[in-house]
């Protein structure tokens, strides 16, 4: 019997549709990465002084994550695990490395832009490395198209007082893997980073691309365009972040302009909490504790939002504990492209960017390492242990003006836990009243210290790998 035609192309027809149906989506990702910004210093998460509408607007057309994590409280390793969707020290990436660093992202190590370009990507970064200046460790070499920006952070050149303690040569702006300047105006590298990343949008518009745009802004030393100088009652500090604000309402209207709004998924977030010792010229981190280079909330939890129409929902607020290691698993997921060959530690948590029913976290807690792999902290549901260790903090002393940093004091930190849900702030240790809360955190913290180590308890992890070095 045969079938007739017309019914052979019905079928066909509805199988075509279904296994579109059923296909991995391939939207455009764009990813903000700011540099030492807070947890409320954005207007959506409690900022003061000035606003931030563009990125306001995105938190309402998306979904704003309260409990978000940078996986360490420094530039180079919270980089590292944003795109490799490690934990640092299992890449052995630790803390932030300096121009003269023989040390950088392993050719071993997978990308985000890696794991894109197997699904026919186009990727770019416009802004800060910091992840290996020597050829062999640029961005070009990890993925990337094409590059514009400095290979670490802003303040590694000689004239700035925290470069003091070593000879640093000049701050060099890159164009894929040349100079183009070796002391870039600082003045317009917002602007031109935005620059960048506009022209790459619409010179991409027809194919799936990534961008990954890491602004300078707000690290120290604090540099803004004419434009925005002087134009918040914050001063220098607000003036810089309402240009980054601008930054994002540029590449926002851009996807607006070329049409790509509903078929391109924005992350916007930051790599560490606030850099508190610089007083008047640093952020908040609202009402947690301590900032930038410690374990403590106000190092690691960060703001972040997120919106892709029709797929996250628009107005919603997640509290549910999420980390950066986790983006490169999920995007890998949603597009359909394979997760790299060596291990990493990010799980697909696209059940809570969607907001489906029931969603919970598949990480029964998440690790906080500092310094050459010291575990610090661990964070379970609502509660946070922390190790011990000696922290730094500022304690009461007055607050620092005028670009010059005050003196971090040593601040011993015992065995305490604290329960996030009722104690934000990290104000009051329960651990004599949770006993059995205790041993369970402290047995992920032994798990930890097997697969990734722990150089406080002289433990080798397992699951390390070397980074890549100069010889």
């Amino acid at each position: 019997m045969k079938f007739p035609f017309r019914l052979l192309t019905l079928l066909w027809v509805q199988w075509l549709a279904g296994w579109v149906a059923a296909a991995p989506a391939r939207p455009n990702v764009v990813v903000i990465f700011c540099d030492d910004l807070g947890y409320a210093d954005v207007g959506c998460f409690g900022a003061r002084g000035y606003r931030t509408p563009h990125i306001d607007r995105l938190a309402q057309q998306g979904t704003k994550f309260t409990s978000f994590y940078a996986a360490q409280a420094v530039c180079s390793a919270s980089r590292a695990s944003l795109l490799t969707g490690c934990y640092p020290n299992r890449i052995g990436i630790h803390g932030a490395l300096g121009p003269n660093s023989k040390t950088g992202l392993g050719t071993a190590e997978t990308t985000l832009a890696e794991t894109l370009k197997t699904r026919g990507y186009a990727t770019a970064i416009f802004g800060k490395w910091h992840l290996g200046r020597a050829p062999q460790f640029l961005p070009t070499r990890h993925g990337f198209d094409t590059y514009f920006g400095l290979p670490y952070s802003n303040d590694m050149w000689p004239k700035h007082p925290e470069a003091a303690r070593g000879t640093y040569p000049p701050l060099p702006l890159i164009q894929d893997e040349e100079v183009l300047q070796e002391m870039p105006d600082q003045r317009q590298l917002t602007t031109q980073y935005t620059e960048h990343a506009v022209r790459f949008l619409e010179q991409h518009r027809a194919k799936p691309f990534f961008l990954y745009l890491a602004h300078s802004m707000p690290h120290v030393p604090l540099f803004v365009s004419d434009k925005f100088a002087g134009k918040t009652r914050r001063g220098l500090f607000g003036d810089v972040i309402a240009e980054l604000d601008w930054s994002v309402g540029q590449v926002l209207a851009t996807l607006r302009r070329l049409k790509l709004e509903e078929t391109t998924w924005v992350i916007f977030t930051s790599d560490n909490g606030p850099w508190l010792s610089y007083g008047d010229h640093a952020g908040s981190a609202g009402p947690f504790r301590e900032g930038k280079g410690t374990a403590f909330e106000g190092g690691v939890r960060v703001p972040c939002v997120m919106r892709w129409p029709g797929r996250i929902p628009a107005g919603r607020v997640c509290d549910l504990p999420l980390m950066t290691i986790d983006v490169l698993p999920t995007v890998a997921h949603q597009v359909g492209a394979a997760l790299p060959v060596t291990p990493i530690d990010g799980l697909d948590v696209w059940p809570l960017l969607a907001g489906q029913p029931g969603a919970t976290n598949p990480h029964p807690a998440y690790f906080f390492y500092y310094n050459t792999g010291e575990l610090h902290a661990v964070r379970s549901g609502d509660w946070k242990l922390m190790l011990p260790h000696t922290a730094r903090t500022l304690g009461n002393q007055p607050k620092a003006s005028g670009g010059l940093p005050a003196k971090y004091r040593a601040l011993p930190v015992g065995l305490e836990l604290y329960d996030l849900r009722a104690d934000p702030g990290e104000t009051r240790n329960v651990a004599a009243a949770n006993p059995t809360v205790l041993t369970q955190l402290l047995a992920f913290a032994e798990d930890a210290r097997q697969e990734l180590g722990d150089s406080l308890t002289h433990r080798q992890g397992s699951g390390v790998r070397a980074p890549g070095r100069i010889p």
